[in-house]
């Protein structure tokens, strides 16, 4: 297989959620990522969201890592159809590693495993420990709730716009992983992360 154009890590939930929009927005993002020639990072289950997007990435010709901690494994069901699934021993190791093979971030809706998976890689960013695109897919509305409380959260004078301009947003999976490659740029090199762990 040809080296990947890029590397997108996707956040998402190991549940399918109650709307099927969720479900077609995972399979929309994976098959972009497959199509473009592109590769997906994630968490390594094949359950809701992260198994539909492993997938659609998958049978669109897309190249899939998988990491996931070892006490995991079962609970996740690790997807043993990655062409690389790394079992790691800490949340801390899985999270380094997304992050290091990845150009850029993305989340789909999930629960507090993925908001703390974006928290995390988005305070990297305004640390200045990488300079990689964050996107935040809001399906259907789903995030619409925590952008008023961020949005609350400026006001209030405990974050900066200039924060909130590092968080690309949209509802339309196309058009927010298009932006995402682009500002990634095509000789990003990967920046090593485990040192702020």
């Amino acid at each position: 297989m040809a080296e990947p154009a890029f590397s997108v890590c996707v956040y998402c939930g190991s549940r399918p959620g109650d709307n099927p929009a969720y479900g077609e927005a995972a399979k929309a993002v994976g098959r972009w990522i497959g199509e473009h020639g592109g590769q997906l990072v994630y968490g390594g289950g094949r359950s809701g969201l992260m198994g539909t997007v492993a997938e659609a990435t998958r049978l669109a010709g897309g190249r899939v890592v998988g990491v996931i901690p070892q006490a995991l494994v079962d609970k996740e069901l690790a997807n043993r159809q990655c062409d690389e699934l790394h079992i790691v021993q800490t949340m801390h190791e899985r999270k380094a590693l997304m992050a290091e093979r990845s150009d850029a971030f993305l989340a789909l809706p999930g629960g507090i495993g993925t908001f703390e998976e974006l928290f995390e890689v988005w305070t990297w960013r305004q640390l200045g420990y990488h300079d990689k695109p964050l996107g935040l897919l809001n399906v259907a509305g789903y995030y619409d709730g925590l952008m008023g409380f961020l949005n609350h959260s400026v006001a209030s004078g405990f974050m900066g716009e200039w924060q909130m301009g590092l968080l690309h947003t949209d509802a339309d999976a196309e058009a927010l992983l298009r932006t995402l490659v682009q500002n990634a740029g095509p000789d990003q090199a990967p920046v090593p992360l485990r040192s702020v762990i």
